[in-house]
């Protein structure tokens, strides 16, 4: 029996109300604020652990790297376990894996150290990311777009009032100590939100909205149908190929500052003064987070193919112009923000295009084989570190991301937008 078919005979349950469902989507941001720090972070403390123990910058960079890609390549098999037992399991176990990462940096000497803490915590920062986005997307079948860049904000700006923080506790305690508090802290904050996360029944939540600048499907594709579209595997590539850029800039933002000499420049800005690096990674999260609900909404309106042209347009101007002008402090702190604002709206735009093209039955696990082009992208960043080391300059990573991106925004537009329109109309006969 289909999927189609399936549905139509479900028992239904009552339908919640909308602030039910914002409830829900509220629980599914706070979770994501508290693991935002474990890869925004991270930048933070690179240079005193290069310092403290004299490793180069590149071995030290595949911690994050590790990090990376168990947050996003076990996040399929962990989607599984929530579209089959629910979210609440998922997200208790990553809060304790989150808090278990961080205890073990705290104590690390070794870079098998900083990799087993990194890797850890890393699987539970994916069980929380993909349970949180894959529930957004099934509770809001009617925005999709707003409800999974709403929830994926919560990671893109969740780090931005801790920024400050962060770097005073390293200063004055130590990395090690700050480490340890800071993961204790969100993880069983974690751990308690995850009592209160549930997924919607049959019927509790509208229908997928109609309109014509939205294509969605009626069709809910397992996971082994989707693997198996060619056209997932396009996605695939645009994620890969716009997400290195911005994991480079995530993780080398102060090494970056440092090669250019800007990190400890004081720039004035709307009001307020702060060191150039401060400055850029407090308003880098803000924007990445803020970019996320807002090109979702855009998305719901005029399209995910029209909004990825433009957003990916956005981000490899803002690389280039970056590289150009970025050694001014005040420069260094406006573009840093731009990049970051024209990046960070693939953790919506993705999603909710899987969701689209491919239902919402299996959205957690769906969502999340296409979240591990994330991964993908970062094995990537290491590379960087050693093509900026090979060279003594960032000048050919930051135009190689910049073309990535002017590349993606082409396929969307050209390639991606007429494919799934011919997938989804096929879907629906």
């Amino acid at each position: 029996m289909t999927d189609m078919v399936q549905a139509t005979t479900a028992p239904t349950a009552a339908r919640v109300s909308d602030t039910y469902r914002w409830a829900q989507l509220a629980i599914g941001v706070a979770a994501m604020v508290m693991i935002a720090n474990y890869q925004y972070g991270w930048t933070f403390f690179v240079p005193d652990i290069q310092k403290t123990f004299g490793w180069d910058r590149a071995s030290i960079q595949w911690a994050f790297t590790l990090f990376v890609l168990f947050e996003t390549w076990l996040v399929p098999v962990e989607g599984w376990f929530v579209d089959k037992y629910g979210p609440r399991i998922v997200v208790l176990v990553g809060g304790v894996l989150c808090a278990i990462g961080w205890a073990i940096n705290a104590q690390a000497t070794t870079l098998n150290g900083y990799y087993l803490g990194m890797i850890v915590a890393g699987i539970g920062a994916g069980g929380v990311y993909g349970t949180c986005v894959g529930n957004a997307l099934k509770w809001f079948p009617d925005k999709r777009g707003l409800a999974a860049g709403i929830t994926a904000a919560g990671f893109g700006a969740g780090s931005a009032l801790t920024v400050a923080p962060i770097q005073a506790m390293i200063r004055d305690s130590g990395f090690q100590t700050t480490f340890l508090y800071f993961g204790l802290g969100q993880g069983i904050i974690i751990c308690i939100l995850a009592f209160f996360l549930l997924a919607p029944k049959p019927g509790q939540v509208p229908n997928v909205v109609a309109n014509a600048a939205l294509l969605q499907t009626r069709r809910n594709y397992q996971p082994t149908e989707v693997l198996r579209q060619p056209i997932f595997w396009l996605m695939y590539f645009m994620f890969v190929i716009v997400g290195a850029g911005g994991l480079m800039v995530t993780a080398n933002l102060k090494p970056i500052a440092l090669d250019w000499k800007v990190d400890a420049v004081p720039v004035t800005l709307v009001g307020m003064t702060m060191t150039a690096v401060t400055f850029a990674a407090t308003i880098d999260r803000v924007l990445n987070g803020l970019t996320r609900p807002f090109f979702g909404w855009i998305s719901d309106m005029i399209g995910r193919e029209n909004t990825m042209f433009i957003a990916f347009g956005m981000e490899g101007f803002g690389i280039w112009m970056l590289y150009l002008w970025g050694h001014d402090p005040i420069w260094f702190v406006i573009l840093s923000g731009f990049v970051f604002f024209a990046w960070g709206e693939i953790y919506s735009l993705f999603p909710s295009t899987c969701t689209d093209t491919f239902g919402a039955k299996f959205a957690t696990t769906n969502a999340g084989l296409l979240y591990t082009a994330k991964g993908t992208a970062a094995l990537l960043v290491p590379l960087a570190n050693y093509v900026q080391q090979s060279s003594g300059h960032w000048d050919n990573v930051f135009i190689l991301a910049a073309g990535a991106n002017i590349l993606a925004s082409l396929l969307a537009l050209l390639l991606l937008k007429p494919w799934r329109k011919v997938v989804v109309a096929q879907s629906t006969i």
